[in-house]
């Protein structure tokens, strides 16, 4: 780099050559210097600038672009999980409320079948209750009337003599006959 320098300050030392040459004066020389250089950036770079330019733009705008397909896209997926949210959330609501009436529906159902089992226990005791009452009636109905036949018979055996002992079991024959067909 130094020697690019020195070879433009060395320029300035020459003579100059007839009409063309390098006038060292700063201060008349820069501003038209300044504005051939500038002429030249403006013409030559041009194009490189407005094509530089153009391609950061068009950078910025496919981004942008990007961007909002990127945006449509969260938000499309945003609303379809929204969507779904919804749909479990109802479906969770119908199955919780279904969950709940079927349970006091099984409990409405086991207290139902409790209070019918109930009421049959409660009748097969009351049937058993008057089983055993009506075997034990009949039971001391048959010792009284064993006893009373018996003493009966000790009677009759003491105080009658055969023909009237065969008449009178003959009729209590008769009456126990009745009896049973009655019981029966």
């Amino acid at each position: 780099m130094k020697n690019v320098t020195d070879s433009f300050i060395s320029l300035g030392y020459w003579p100059s050559a007839g009409s063309f040459g390098f006038n060292t004066d700063i201060l008349a020389t820069n501003p038209i210097n300044l504005s051939v250089v500038l002429g030249v950036l403006i013409f030559f770079g041009k194009g490189v600038l407005s094509d530089l330019l153009d391609n950061r733009k068009n950078r910025i705008l496919k981004t942008i672009r990007n961007s909002e397909e990127l945006r449509g896209g969260a938000i499309e997926q945003l609303e379809r999980a929204r969507s779904r949210l919804r749909k479990v959330e109802m479906e969770a609501d119908q199955f919780r409320v279904n969950g709940y009436s079927e349970i006091e529906r099984e409990k409405l159902n086991l207290i139902n079948s409790t209070y019918k089992t109930l009421g049959q226990l409660e009748n097969y005791k009351n049937e058993t209750i008057r089983f055993e009452q009506q075997r034990a009636i009949n039971q001391v109905r048959q010792q009284v009337f064993q006893q009373a036949l018996q003493g009966a018979l000790g009677t009759l055996n003491n105080c009658l003599n055969n023909e009237l002992h065969l008449r009178t079991i003959s009729a209590n024959l008769g009456m126990f006959g009745t009896m049973k067909e009655i019981t029966n």
